[in-house]
């Protein structure tokens, strides 16, 4: 039997496969990313689903894709919460950019991943390549929720966005300036928290402004995570996750720009990780 899960900051969809590959359980978790929680946080957010507790001691294996697992010191803190909870399982905790690749092609192709944060990988048919590694959050995360719920919050308080949509804002989030703070500067998942204001856009008609906000953001992420791979115009390229789903315009205008050829865009990737341990399962 084995637990495969698709994380990001925000939430993590949980997948059981029996044996024979059928799906027996599906669940939700809040985000386990270990690059911005503490290994308490991670134990706490996998032990209070009650979903889980029932699989404790039967999953064998674990394939965990997701935000923060790109290098090894939270890697290893994941596998080790994970391997003693699931007290019979073996864990392969891997970057999201492998959930995002199985989920959208079986061919070469570079994979970009937009959602909480974002990330863009090259797809060999075989192995996985970044060329430039994720420093999250802070410094890059392009075109990201989060890099959108930051630049929301910049123009409400330096008022660059309209009135009438800062009217609106302020009547959907919390924004005072100390609230701000205390959840950017002293709570876990940050990211997570910025990425909400995100929502403002996608939940309202499109206007000039929201289609300036996110055309900037676009064209930061092609030229920083797309064009940094040299056969970006030769293989299609492929996205993955909910900002790049509702953004879809968007990528296919800046990609006509930058000649680039979109290949799937993929709302959410747990399907095609089923699919793909299905597969795994059925060859051994």
């Amino acid at each position: 039997m084995i637990l495969i899960a698709d994380g990001g900051s925000t939430k993590v969809d949980w997948i059981v496969l029996d044996n024979s590959g059928e799906v027996e359980m599906k669940t939700r978790t809040l985000g386990l990313n270990p690059a911005v929680l503490s290994v308490q946080s991670l134990i706490e957010r996998i032990t209070d689903n009650e979903d889980l507790k029932e699989y404790a001691d039967k999953v064998t294996n674990i394939y965990f894709y997701g935000a923060g697992c790109g290098t090894p010191k939270p890697t290893l803190a994941l596998k080790k919460v994970f391997e003693d909870y699931f007290v019979n399982a073996k864990a392969v905790v891997k970057e999201d950019t492998y959930a995002a690749t199985y989920a959208a092609t079986t061919e070469p192709g570079i994979i970009c991943i937009l959602g909480t944060g974002s990330n863009s990988s090259y797809f060999d048919g075989s192995d996985v390549h970044t060329t430039v590694p994720s420093l999250g959050y802070t410094l890059m995360d392009e075109a990201s929720g989060n890099y959108f719920g930051k630049k929301l919050i910049r123009d409400y308080f330096y008022k660059k966005m309209p009135e009438h949509l800062r009217q609106e804002f302020a009547n959907k989030f919390d924004l005072n300036a100390d609230s701000v703070k205390e959840n950017i500067y002293k709570k876990e998942n940050p990211n997570a928290y910025l990425a909400r204001f995100a929502e403002f856009i996608f939940r309202n008609e499109r206007n000039d402004y929201f289609n300036s906000v996110l055309k900037k953001g676009m064209k930061d992420f092609f030229k920083n995570r797309i064009k940094t791979y040299d056969n970006h115009q030769e293989v299609p390229v492929h996205f993955v996750g909910s900002i790049a789903y509702f953004s879809s315009d968007i990528i296919y205008k800046m990609a006509k720009k930058y000649n680039v050829t979109i290949g799937n865009i993929v709302r959410r990737p747990i399907d095609g990780l089923i699919e793909y341990h299905q597969n795994l399962l059925e060859k051994v």
